[in-house]
């Protein structure tokens, strides 16, 4: 099977907001994404860009995709964070994800920094499991934390 890993282009914004959402889907989120097409061509093609994209791309259509930003760390400095790395279903098991993979941490030791992090929901074996061989640390011991809009404004007294 032959697909090409390249970054991700304006106009490939509708299938990377449809693979996020087939993701959502997959986490059992399907009302979770809040984004739209807009936003991510937006967000993505300002200057500075807020990410980029790699896209897999068989015969045309795309079929994966890894989308990941830069971040700073206060003990080991330049970070990425890889926010969301998915394979359409029909397309899993190919070496496609791993490609996507690879490729963000190809980018990563060409942009110096010191590491790549990401979240995953501990009930997702496939995924844990190929982290794992590719020599990821899980770490067990810190919790992610999160607050949406609507939190930090009870939070705050609605003064915002």
């Amino acid at each position: 099977m032959s697909y090409t890993i390249r970054a991700g282009k304006i106009e490939d914004m509708p299938s990377v907001y449809s693979l996020v959402q087939e993701l959502a889907n997959y986490e059992n989120e399907p009302d979770a994404v809040k984004i739209s097409v807009e936003l991510l061509q937006e967000q993505g093609f300002k200057n500075p860009p807020a990410f980029w994209t790699y896209v897999a791309e068989f015969e045309g259509k795309i079929v994966g995709m890894a989308l990941f930003y830069r971040r700073f760390s206060t003990w080991d400095g330049p970070s990425i964070h890889l926010e969301d790395l998915i394979v359409t279903e029909k397309f899993r098991g190919k070496g496609i994800g791993k490609s996507l993979y690879d490729k963000v941490l190809v980018n990563a030791m060409e942009q110096g920094v010191e590491r790549v992090e990401w979240a995953v929901l501990d009930w997702n074996t496939p995924a844990i499991n190929f982290y794992k061989s590719t020599g990821a640390t899980m770490l067990s011991d810190w919790n992610v934390c999160q607050m949406k809009s609507k939190e930090i404004k009870t939070y705050l007294g609605g003064d915002l």
